[in-house]
């Protein structure tokens, strides 16, 4: 059984009134993430740039 088949069998146990946690916590969760991506990006820009930064990607990206 999968984790996401574990949690949604957990869902289905809980009562109602306590759905509006989940959802409350599934929320958080999604916003942690969305907080760490430009970080994330950030960090992965100059190891990128040495493969975007080159005379052969500017003169393939310049009709754009």
């Amino acid at each position: 059984m999968s984790t996401k088949d574990t949690l949604l069998r957990e869902i289905d146990t809980l009562p109602a009134e306590c759905l509006g946690e989940v959802v409350d916590f599934v929320e958080y969760i999604k916003q942690k993430q969305m907080r760490k991506l430009p970080e994330t990006m950030m960090l992965s820009e100059a190891s990128l740039a040495k493969e975007w930064d080159t005379p052969e990607e500017d003169k393939a990206w310049r009709h754009l």
